[in-house]
């Protein structure tokens, strides 16, 4: 058999879904099938692929989430792969973005699928502080596996959380992990690695894992000072310093992989994991495999792998007393966790990759009869709402749309282009924005022979005369072959607006631009979705319905801000109530993308929305009193001298800069 394996996630980045992808490949190789990995190329390989082929496309990592990286390849370059690969069977490792386009690609050919759910991500997005994010993952999430010929899940619980997406049974099958149980073994249990951690022969408790919010990691804080224990951290990622500082106590030891892992992990002698977002969670089996009791949250995966008062203890999701008294009861009694430990051995034999993989090739010839006696099918279960799920719009399977053409980008704007206030991963006092997060997906998109240059030549503050007499002359001089420009707030929110007036300074400067040979995309100004937004609402309609006609007439682009009520939300917005925090320029960037006609803007928006972490962004709420002193009072003081927060300053980007040359506008912290 011919397989076709896409992953979204691929070495050298080594994590579950990895993991269990090199698995498969081995059992692929030893059953004499032919396997292809189509995956994203992100750097050098030095792991065995027992036979394997690969195709590692070009891929670009999510703005100031370079871990994460999506392949930007389309449908038709996908189809291309598979066909000449002669593929009679498609497994998609985890799948949302590639896998998507994947799906799209293999219909037409009669592939057959095969999906395997390994991630929650809208789960993650809670964890990641962007709830807003999850309805739209989840609706993705489920039109995909119910495309999908057959979607194999690697617990009970979810399968439960798939049939509530709208997948019907016939297309589910459980299919658990498997686990090495020739590595994880009692037997590489060491004294030497044990005194290493602690030398005073405490009980060692211990997680392995992803240091991510998803993972909950700083529920250990209920454990970290038991009497007679010592916590132990192994893994690494983007929450240690955070947990390091909270569990002072911890023996954190970073990543560890390979045989030493295998060692770690024997060495053990509780292993806790409190992560509620899991499908599966391979960790709890390699503890078990090397005879070490578990003590696990009683949600999600956990619930099939763990058997309370026999190889472990499952304990309420989120009751972290009762979490301190399970490891407790298993520190204080060496008889049980040695009896417990003996059972968990037992549990996973016949858990090897060997079974689970004939299981897996199973499957496959399952999704290839499927697929032979439903023939090309034109609408089948994957596009027929279930009872309590309404139609998914068609998606055309038509190539993926063009790349930008536009070379040289110049933003003009007031403080939201500026970008104040999205301090995400930045040095003190300087800021991204939604302008610099645009740039940096045109550049993304870009062939690596045509780079992009941008310029961004707004300052907070200023008002439509200054774009208007400054800054778009400003472009045009630069040479500007794209210019956006989001002007107004600071007219319309004065004493003697006029939008009529405006609009025509405006127009009159906009055609200008356009005569010059530049594109213009015009984007409306807005305000938060709060009471006293009310007083300029009349203001703010009558200047956005000036800027769209203005758009129509003179051949320009236009984003009209009214119609995304993400960004009138208040919890877009920053503490000053008056621009908008990282979340809020993640949005707008994401938005403006989709009108340019960036590649794939709204799957990467909702990507990073779930992966993201703004680690810099201030979006607290301040009450009335401490909003008036810390912000309101300031404005008007300067208001009443006559000044503005933008006198004496100059453009952050004032002059063309390549964007993928410019550490700044990577969200890189120099200095």
């Amino acid at each position: 058999m011919k397989v076709a394996l896409l992953a979204e996630s691929f070495l050298p980045h080594m994590n579950g879904v990895t993991h269990s992808l090199l698995q498969v490949l081995r059992h692929l190789d030893r059953r004499g099938h032919e396997a292809l990995v189509v995956a994203p190329r992100s750097g050098p390989i030095d792991e065995p692929l027992h036979g394997a082929r690969t195709v590692l496309l070009p891929s670009v990592p999510l703005p100031s989430y370079p871990d994460v990286r999506v392949v930007m390849s389309g449908a038709h370059r996908l189809a291309a792969i598979m066909r000449g690969h002669g593929a009679d069977v498609l497994h998609l490792a985890s799948p949302f973005v590639l896998g998507w386009r994947g799906l799209v690609a293999a219909e037409p050919l009669g592939i057959p699928s095969v999906a395997v759910y390994q991630t929650d991500i809208p789960s993650y997005a809670e964890r990641y502080g962007v709830p807003g994010a999850a309805p739209a993952l989840t609706r993705h999430l489920g039109r995909l596996h119910r495309r999908a010929t057959l979607t194999l899940a690697p617990s009970t619980s979810a399968l439960d959380r798939l049939g509530e997406l709208g997948v019907h049974a016939e297309r589910l099958r459980l299919w658990r992990r498997g686990v090495d149980t020739e590595r994880f073994a009692p037997d590489r249990r060491s004294e030497r690695w044990r005194r290493g951690i602690s030398g005073d022969g405490a009980v060692l408790v211990g997680y392995v894992g992803r240091l991510a919010p998803e993972k909950q990691v700083e529920d250990l804080r209920a454990i970290a000072d038991l009497p007679g224990a010592r916590l132990v951290v192994i893994g690494d990622g983007p929450s240690r310093p955070a947990l390091e500082r909270l569990l002072p106590e911890a023996r954190f030891t970073g990543f560890l992989g390979g045989d030493a892992l295998a060692e770690a992990m024997a060495s053990l002698d509780v292993f806790v994991h409190p992560g509620e977002s899991e499908t599966f969670c391979q960790t709890v089996q390699e503890a078990l495999a090397s005879g070490v009791p578990v003590v696990a949250t009683g949600r999600g995966g956990p619930l099939d792998l763990v058997h309370s008062s026999v190889d472990g203890w499952l304990y309420r999701p989120g009751d972290l007393v009762e979490l301190r008294e399970r490891v407790r009861d298993l520190v204080g009694d060496d008889a049980k966790r040695r009896a417990f430990g003996a059972r968990a051995r037992q549990a996973v034999l016949g858990r090897g990759w060997d079974v689970l993989g004939d299981e897996l090739i199973a499957h496959y010839e399952d999704a290839v009869a499927t697929r032979a006696a439903v023939g090309r099918r034109t609408l089948d279960l994957a596009d027929r709402p279930g009872p309590a799920q309404a139609a998914a719009p068609a998606i055309p399977e038509s190539a993926v749309p063009r790349t930008p053409p536009w070379r040289r980008y110049v933003a003009v704007g007031d403080s939201l282009t500026e970008g104040l206030c999205d301090a995400s991963r930045m040095p003190t006092g300087r800021y991204r924005g939604w302008a610099d997060r645009l740039a940096m997906l045109l550049a993304l998109t870009a062939p690596a022979t045509d780079p992009v240059a941008y310029a961004n030549v707004a300052v907070r503050s200023r008002k439509v005369d200054d774009a208007v007499d400054v800054q778009l002359p400003a472009a045009t001089r630069l040479g500007a072959d794209l210019v956006s420009v989001l002007i107004g707030a600071n007219d319309l929110v004065g004493m003697r607006a006029d939008p009529g007036r405006l609009g025509a300074a405006l127009d009159t400067a906009v055609a200008r631009v356009r005569d010059a040979g530049a594109d213009v995309l015009l984007i409306t100004p807005f305000l938060p979705r709060r009471p006293a937004s009310r007083w300029f609402e009349a203001r703010f309609a009558a200047f956005a319905d000036r800027l769209r006609v203005i758009a129509q007439e003179r051949g320009a682009m236009f984003l009209d801000v009214r119609t995304l009520d993400e960004l009138v939300d208040p919890a877009v917005w920053a503490e000053d109530r008056v621009h908008l925090n990282s979340a809020g320029h993640r949005v707008l960037a994401y938005r403006a993308a989709e009108v340019l006609g960036v590649r794939h803007a709204s799957e990467l928006g909702l990507l990073e929305q779930a992966m993201h972490d703004d680690g810099g962004g201030d979006d607290r709420h301040l009450g009335d009193g401490a909003w008036l002193v810390r912000h309101a009072a300031p404005w008007v003081v300067r208001r009443v001298r006559g000044r503005a927060a933008g006198d004496g300053l100059d453009p952050k980007h004032a002059e063309l800069t390549r964007v993928l040359d410019d550490p700044r506008l990577r969200g890189v912290r120099v200095g």
